[in-house]
């Protein structure tokens, strides 16, 4: 199955797509109680509810716009630096552990929607990621074998980033990541049983040049691994999102440094999962800004 929530910014309405169409879901989420595709939905079993009730749900048309197939998780919890070649572009060592930085959780937005460059920013960069949807509660799992009955499923996630504000104003990584609308993802969030997160290919384009060509194959800790390694430090929790690191071709691993600029689009996508495009524009300052930066957390 593939979850979408499609329609207007703060208005999404979720819905489930199988091989035989697209079906409104609001009834099964009436019978949950819950009002979204998020962390309570997963919580209450909503993947298992909606797919017990496939068959008896309504037909849909999706809206034009589409939004983030989650709605705004708990959390987001990244790791940097878990592609060998990502590593070398940028003169990093091969980590002996998984690197573990947060993301704010508003910096969701839909996968087409605009992403806004800060004010300040000379260094926006992109990354293309697979994005793990965590299911259920995850806590100090035994071994990476217990990972799979953790995990929903997996979403095409941008891990944007500002790498001066990431690496050179004190070396904390989340100010760099946290910027309002620096996670598109989707479009939709395709459940477990149908992804072998092993082998996928991940593509990233700017402006139609090629940047980003890698797989999965290549992760330095793989995903099993990274769900066990993650509980034993932290409890990860269902509607959580897990990004899992980038390959190789960022802005900051070019020779040219070709960082976003206002007008830039950015086409991603990852094999089985769908396919972004977001137009970079330039964020304005003061309460415009702030007011915006509602408008999207609304949405997510």
């Amino acid at each position: 199955m593939r979850f979408l929530r499609t329609g207007p910014l703060g208005s999404e309405r979720p819905a489930v797509a199988t091989d035989d169409g697209t079906f409104d879901i609001s009834s099964v989420l009436d019978s949950l109680g819950v009002r979204d595709i998020g962390p309570e939905f997963f919580a209450a079993g909503g993947i298992d509810a909606v797919h017990n009730s496939l068959g008896a749900l309504p037909a849909t048309t999706p809206a034009e716009r589409i939004g983030s197939p989650i709605a705004a998780p708990g959390k987001i919890v990244c790791i940097g630096l878990n592609y060998r070649d990502h590593a070398a572009e940028t003169n990093a060592a091969i980590p002996d552990e998984p690197i573990v930085f947060m993301k704010d959780p508003s910096t969701i937005v839909g996968p087409n929607d605009d992403v806004l460059i800060p004010p300040t920013s000379t260094k926006t960069d992109w990354e293309v990621e697979l994005g793990i949807v965590i299911g259920a509660e995850a806590r100090y799992l035994a071994s990476p074998d217990e990972a799979s009955s953790c995990i929903a499923g997996y979403v095409v996630s941008h891990d944007v980033s500002e790498r001066e504000y990431q690496l050179e104003r004190g070396g904390q990584w989340d100010k760099g990541k946290s910027c309002e609308t620096f996670n598109p993802l989707g479009p939709e969030l395709v459940t477990a049983d149908e992804v072998d997160p092993s082998n996928l290919r991940l593509t990233l384009s700017v402006n139609g040049i090629s940047r980003q060509d890698g797989t999965t194959a290549n992760l330095i800790f793989d995903v099993p691994y990274v769900v066990w390694y993650l509980s034993q430090f932290m409890v990860l929790r269902p509607g959580d999102l897990v990004n899992t690191g980038t390959p190789a071709g960022v802005a900051l691993g070019l020779p040219d440094h070709p960082y976003l600029r206002e007008g830039d689009v950015v086409d991603l996508a990852i094999e089985g999962l769908g396919a972004q495009r977001s137009t970079f524009r330039r964020a304005t300052t003061g309460a415009v800004a702030s007011s915006a930066a509602s408008s999207r957390a609304a949405r997510a």
